[in-house]
């Protein structure tokens, strides 16, 4: 398992608001973006939108979806499924743990796995 990134307090994202961990911090090829749902679940997916480049950090959070800025383009949080067109190809999701009161990414880390 690859080893975790404390990206914030959990008081330091708003539900409904994202965080972006740059590619560089995050040994990833893309930044990956860790959204505070208004369910208030943490989920982390790759941050640029597979139909175009846009920052899905900058995008609707609802319960466990997100919509990309651009063209409306919908993922799953939990999984990274593209939901609805214009997106025909899922994102990656990341692993997102909760622990003494801060919030910790797993990159390249699946959800499923933990």
């Amino acid at each position: 398992m690859s080893e975790g990134i404390r990206v914030a307090d959990v008081d330091e994202i708003d539900e409904g608001e994202a965080l972006t961990v740059d590619a560089e911090t995050a040994g990833t090829a893309d930044d990956i973006a860790v959204f505070h749902s208004d369910n208030g679940r943490f989920y982390a997916l790759n941050d640029t939108c597979t139909h175009e480049d846009a920052s899905l950090a900058d995008g609707w959070i609802e319960g466990d979806e997100v919509e990309c800025p651009v063209h409306s383009a919908r993922f799953c949080l939990r999984t990274g499924e593209a939901l609805c067109l214009p997106a025909l190809t899922n994102t990656k999701a990341h692993r997102v743990d909760v622990r003494d009161g801060a919030v910790w990414l797993y990159p390249n880390v699946s959800p499923l796995d933990a």
